[in-house]
């Protein structure tokens, strides 16, 4: 029987991630840029190291890193961990990357954090969830569920990623009637989704766990979902589904995400 307090648990993550996101800013603001090339930045291990550590002293189990490597022991928990989710966008000056710090009990997500600490227009933002818990929360508020039993409309907004802003057109196409917003980081999208900022966020490349059981769990608490491009949910079951958990993701209201699965997303690539 599983008897542990996820909302206590909850509470200790979010202290840690929120200073791991120190390293972030610092690296943010060094007046030369941040170190790195590519999808990969110096702060990025900088970051894990520190949170590896301290998740570790919250729960000792295993553990699944982007940066460190992972840890299987077939402990029924296992730390999932993503220091920079959008590095490449955090490198070339686009503002919204997210440390994202999930948790499994036996392959399900129990429990999320994502933390941008800067943002375009929201200053820093983190959003959390456990099982246990009512609410989502969002800097210090507590949200209600927001997603169950909404359908795509004029006024919603489907978060999509930086890549979107060089076929802005087709994107708003596909994403009709509700309106595409480029996002940074997909981890950040879903959990934003999950707050309320949208009914729907994507992603259409391939996805590992670390990118998305945060985003996952909050946006279960949200009455959300997670699926791949089949529209079937998305799994962690085993190896394989933790190092590719999709070739594309939906997640957000579950009849927005059934609509948007069935649409055209090749041509984007056409």
């Amino acid at each position: 029987m599983n008897t542990l307090d996820y909302a206590q648990v909850l509470k200790e993550v979010i202290r840690e991630v929120v200073a791991a996101g120190e390293l972030l800013v610092a690296e943010w603001q060094r007046p030369s840029g941040p170190r790195g090339s590519g999808d990969k930045a110096d702060v990025d291990l900088e970051i894990e190291s520190l949170l590896r550590t301290g998740l570790i002293e919250i729960l000792n189990c295993d553990f699944w890193g982007e940066e460190t490597g992972s840890q299987l022991n077939g402990a029924e928990h296992l730390w999932v961990v993503d220091p920079n989710d959008g590095t490449a966008d955090f490198l070339s000056g686009f503002k919204g990357s997210s440390i994202s710090v999930g948790l499994l009990f036996r392959s399900k997500p129990v429990l999320g954090v994502v933390y941008a600490p800067v943002t375009e227009d929201r200053g820093p933002d983190c959003i959390a969830w456990a099982l246990g818990t009512d609410y989502i929360y969002r800097n210090g508020l507590m949200l209600k569920r927001s997603l169950c039993d909404i359908e795509l409309q004029r006024s919603a907004s489907v978060l999509v990623s930086n890549g979107a802003r060089k076929k802005l057109g087709l994107n708003a196409q596909l994403c009709a009637p509700a309106t595409p917003v480029p996002t940074t980081s997909i981890a950040y999208r879903l959990a934003a989704a999950a707050a309320g900022d949208a009914i729907a966020a994507i992603s259409l490349v391939p996805t590992s766990a670390h990118d998305v059981v945060a985003g996952h769990a909050i946006l279960l608490g949200a009455g959300g979902v997670l699926v791949d491009e089949t529209g079937e949910a998305i799994g962690y079951d085993s190896i394989e589904k933790l190092k590719t958990t999709s070739k594309r993701c939906f997640g957000g209201a579950p009849a927005a995400c059934r609509d948007l699965v069935m649409r055209d997303w090749d041509i984007v690539f056409r």
